[in-house]
């Protein structure tokens, strides 16, 4: 049975510490990721690298902060990084193609189901999809930040084997390994948790975006839809096999969770939480562990101006995000009733109205 596989590719990867293609590399990552095709594995490429690509072209002297020039520079580079990976792809006889994504495609069920349909088609028909985030049209407001959420997404959207986001650090380290020679590499991660975010870097290169805290981010994502994560790096000949061998230059994220549905995916991930409830342990305590769904009783306080059908989060009393569901209330109906018992909470409802503030199948964890 063919595996399925996603790799993130960085712009520290790609292109030289002063901005434009790193011909050399796109050949040498052209040459990996046909090896792996030869071995029987679908792959997916999600390839940053359009603005560090196309920034120096149209004349900017270093990378630029202004959203318009990070989308003018896009929409050169974006381009050149193509045509680059087009030719070089040629040499193994592999057809490459686009695919630009931003954060609301996700947003929106139907245009996810639509891109999930496309990638299955170029899946299917041979070709290599190159996707990266549409950065001449995103907003700051909806952009994805760096490409390891999106290749997280994009991982659990296709049901892949395996997420490997390639960087130019092999792995993650109990320190800063530039600074402090004491520190030591983590082999594999069984848990994302508060200690690991608290030895993860900070920001990227200067020709990228996503430091050692966004794939962290990333490998939650896809390790809680089933998909084991690898961060590391890759720059000699038949590195990316080894990655899929247990033998690659870096660290290895476990995941003990199955495939999630789409709409869990969607709920999870994608959706964009309109309000917050603020819930009692007990409640806590059935959502998380007893695969129950939320009633009144449970709620201590509603934040926002949602509405029946919303998304909204879920929090404890210290404030931590237990997950996400779908509310069967308007936040002012249910400030009239939280914390009341279920036989009163139907007196005062019509009838008609489901009893559940987020039913068990409208919900999902994303408690650590």
């Amino acid at each position: 049975m063919q595996r399925r596989i996603v790799v993130k590719i960085g712009s520290s990867s790609l292109t030289s510490p002063e901005g434009g293609l790193n011909r050399e590399a796109i050949r040498y990552f052209a040459f990996e990721l046909a090896a792996l095709r030869s071995a029987d594995t679908q792959v997916l490429l999600v390839s940053s690298g359009a603005v560090a690509a196309g920034f120096r072209e149209i004349g900017y002297p270093e990378r630029p902060k202004l959203l318009h020039e990070k989308q003018a520079s896009a929409a050169v580079g974006q381009a050149l990084l193509m045509q680059t990976y087009r030719e070089e792809l040629a040499e193994h006889g592999i057809s490459a193609a686009q695919i630009l994504l931003t954060r609301s495609d996700f947003q929106n069920r139907s245009r996810m189901g639509n891109a999930s349909m496309a990638l299955e088609e170029l899946l299917s028909r041979g070709v290599l999809p190159i996707i990266n985030e549409n950065d001449t049209v995103s907003v700051d407001e909806l952009k994805f930040g760096d490409n390891d959420t999106l290749s997280a997404l994009v991982a659990n959207l296709i049901k892949a084997d395996q997420l490997i986001i390639l960087t130019d650090t092999d792995g993650l380290y109990t320190a800063d390994p530039r600074i402090n020679p004491a520190a030591v590499r983590i082999e594999r991660v069984a848990e994302i948790n508060k200690d690991l975010y608290a030895i993860a870097g900070g920001a990227g290169s200067s020709v990228g975006t996503g430091g050692m805290r966004s794939k962290i981010d990333a490998a939650k994502i896809a390790s809680r839809g089933g998909i084991p994560v690898f961060v590391g790096k890759a720059d000699r000949p038949g590195d990316l096999r080894q990655t899929l061998e247990d033998r690659g230059r870096g660290t290895y994220f476990e995941t003990h969770s199955s495939a999630l549905p789409r709409k869990k995916q969607w709920l999870g991930f994608m959706s964009t939480p309109i309000g917050a409830l603020i819930v009692d342990a007990g409640a806590e305590e059935a959502l998380i562990h007893g695969g129950r769904s939320l009633l009144p009783v449970g709620v201590r306080g509603a934040e926002g101006h949602f509405q029946t059908g919303d998304v909204v989060e879920v929090l404890n009393g210290q404030g931590e995000v237990l997950g996400r569901g779908i509310v069967n209330y308007d936040a002012a109906q249910l400030r009239d009733v939280l914390g009341l018992p279920s036989t009163e909470v139907m007196k005062r409802l019509n009838e008609v109205h489901r009893l559940e503030v987020i039913h068990r199948d409208e919900w999902i964890s994303l408690k650590s």
